[in-house]
């Protein structure tokens, strides 16, 4: 069984040891309320039945991902995926759609590709993903992704990207957000392909991009976050490039942008097609300022043994970063203006 990697499932719900305190008799009658309050149809999927993906509010179940999505429409609904290694895909055109794996970390998507895209191609007015992992996705173009996020918010959290081109790519979508938390990202990237590299996440100028709590391994090429977006908040992930082959930054900021960058753990492997930055900001013209980004409390070394001497921070914008203090392994550089 396919299970989130210890650092992205360890999170335990907060109201789990105020529950063990209620007397018995209380747990006992909670639990029958939740199981009478269970639609029959979803209580026939979980035993194994033809409903892998069942549509919450309504207790229905369906054997295709696409038809559960079809199902909701323009409405907000949640899709529950059953245990499994499930081989589609969906496209979401409308509505407010919640993507729930039944157990976190064993709903699996994988092999299989939307419009030449990814598992899960979004464009409706929002949408939420918890607990799936996504996995083997590629496509012509070098672009196969878990999630291709096209149009309105997303919310990812407890989710694995693995062995893919990419994890999760945007297009465009200035006045709207991506927001990742506690989600690990692993052997992803390559830099092969007629459309460019892809990454670990890319996210386009999507208006605000948040990855929190999250881990970055074993990439494959190109880099592990870049963002267009004008604002960005990284905070306490780790980026563990140790194992990676032909990786370039760890944190890309092409066009500038303002936000956060602070608490993260960050290891630069061997491997690497441009090892001279860790982050990059602006590297491709600053569409937007950089002034007040802040950069601080972070965690940023070599592996054992490697000698070299990267920026930490690589700055092409001239803006007025705020440094603050970051723990720096030997031979790292705090700041490089180029």
């Amino acid at each position: 069984m396919l299970t989130i990697s210890a650092y992205a499932s360890s999170m335990a719900s907060p109201f789990v040891p105020h529950a063990t305190r209620l007397p018995r008799w209380l747990l006992a009658a909670v639990a029958a309320m939740a199981v009478s309050a269970i639609p029959l149809a979803a209580v026939l999927a979980q035993g194994g039945g033809p409903a892998t993906f069942t549509v919450a509010e309504t207790g229905r179940g369906y054997a295709s991902l696409q038809d559960a999505v079809d199902a909701i429409g323009d409405r907000e609904g949640t899709i529950v995926i059953a245990p499994g290694n499930w081989n589609e895909c969906a496209v979401q055109r409308d509505g407010v759609v919640h993507f729930r794996a039944a157990q976190p970390g064993s709903s699996l998507l994988g092999g299989r590709a939307c419009e030449g895209k990814a598992a899960l191609v979004l464009r409706g007015r929002g949408a939420s993903v918890d607990g799936l992992v996504f996995a083997d996705l590629s496509v012509e173009d070098g672009n196969g992704a878990g999630i291709r996020l096209e149009r309105g918010p997303l919310r990812v959290s407890q989710s694995w990207f693995r062995d893919s081109q990419q994890g999760i790519m945007t297009t465009n979508g200035v006045n709207s957000e991506l927001v990742v938390d506690k989600s690990t990202f692993t052997r992803l990237g390559t830099c092969e392909n007629s459309a460019g590299c892809a990454h670990s996440i890319y996210a386009g100028d999507y208006g605000s991009v948040t990855v929190t709590r999250s881990r970055f391994e074993q990439g494959t090429g190109g880099h592990y976050l870049k963002s267009r977006a004008a604002h960005i908040v990284v905070e306490e992930c780790s980026f563990d490039d140790a194992n990676g082959r032909g990786t370039n930054y760890l944190i890309d900021l092409p066009n500038g942008g303002t936000g956060v960058i602070r608490g993260n753990w960050m290891v630069q492997g061997r491997d690497k097609e441009n090892w001279s930055a860790m982050i990059a900001i602006g590297a491709e013209g600053a569409r937007y300022t950089s002034d007040g980004l802040v950069i601080a409390d972070n965690n940023a070394r070599l592996v054992p043994g490697l000698s070299r001497s990267p920026a930490f921070v690589a700055d092409w914008t001239g803006d007025a970063l705020v440094l603050g203090e970051n723990a720096l392994g030997p031979g790292v550089r705090q700041f490089e203006r180029r």
